[in-house]
């Protein structure tokens, strides 16, 4: 059976994947004051982060519309699977499904399944490529479904960014304690639990948060060797090696994959964010 993996736009594909037939984006757009930017191929992160760091506004970004979901599921493929933004962060979990009902309600029925990340960033990547591996094993539609899903809640996404100001004036930090990182250089470890952003823990300095943050990665995932582990990097190539060298020091991985930040996710992330999944 033929299938298709779509995406939208906050997660980050390796090179080889972003024109691979397997695979469609479906972008947010995002806005910082007047300036206006879809987050598609044409992304540019310089310009785009130079024009956070001027703007005393904080970005905003919009969910894809149903109907351009509905548009992506209207392929030849037999089977679609469906990855998006938490929907704690977003609305394109909820986009996502109402296409996937316009579609059927248009062209009658079809296996499509939409997977709430409750993640971002590299933790999208990570379903996407469980996914595509899953396929392409020749495991069925349903067997897919399932391991995917069970995939996801064993999953983990943490991240330690330098700037918090995006997440905190969007109010997706409304559980997190506050505290003064900006006067103390602290920097707190963050983890998506279930969809929702949690502090781990903190530490002076980014490299120590760093340090502290691959403890607690290591800890909740015991057994990596089987697992890819994702890095998700805003402009800071090499603070994702430093992270990676972390990381081997302390376990081993079937593999390791870096990649820089599309839009959504240098929104979220700021200059100098690093996002890990394992």
């Amino acid at each position: 059976m033929s299938y298709k993996i779509v995406v939208d736009s906050c997660c980050e594909l390796q090179e080889q994947y972003k024109n691979d037939d397997r695979f469609q984006f479906v972008p947010l757009t995002l806005e910082v004051g007047d300036y206006k930017v879809v987050d598609d191929e044409n992304f540019n992160q310089k310009e785009f982060l130079e024009n956070v760091a001027s703007c005393p506004l904080c970005p905003k970004s919009a969910c894809p519309s149903p109907e351009k979901y509905m548009e992506a599921y209207h392929c030849d493929a037999d089977e679609v699977y469906v990855v998006t933004l938490s929907s704690h962060l977003s609305g394109s979990c909820n986009s996502a499904e109402v296409g996937k009902d316009m579609y059927i309600e248009k062209y009658g029925d079809k296996k499509i399944h939409v997977v709430d990340s409750e993640s971002a960033s590299c933790g999208e990547t990570q379903l996407a490529m469980k996914i595509m591996g899953y396929k392409e094993a020749g495991l069925s539609y349903e067997e897919t479904i399932k391991k995917v899903e069970t995939f996801k809640r064993k999953m983990r996404t943490y991240f330690v960014l330098d700037n918090l100001e995006t997440l905190r004036k969007n109010g997706r930090m409304s559980g997190v304690k506050a505290f003064v990182a900006s006067a103390l250089n602290i920097k707190p470890v963050m983890v998506g639990n279930l969809g929702t952003i949690e502090q781990k823990g903190q530490a002076i300095g980014t490299n120590k948060a760093l340090a502290k943050m691959a403890d607690h990665l290591v800890a909740d995932v015991p057994h990596s060797e089987d697992r890819t582990l994702m890095i998700t990097h805003c402009n800071c190539p090499e603070r994702a090696e430093y992270m990676r060298e972390l990381m081997e020091k302390r376990a081993s991985f079937k593999d390791v994959v870096i990649m820089d930040t599309a839009g959504v996710s240098s929104m979220y992330a700021n200059d100098g964010g690093i996002i890990v999944t394992l």
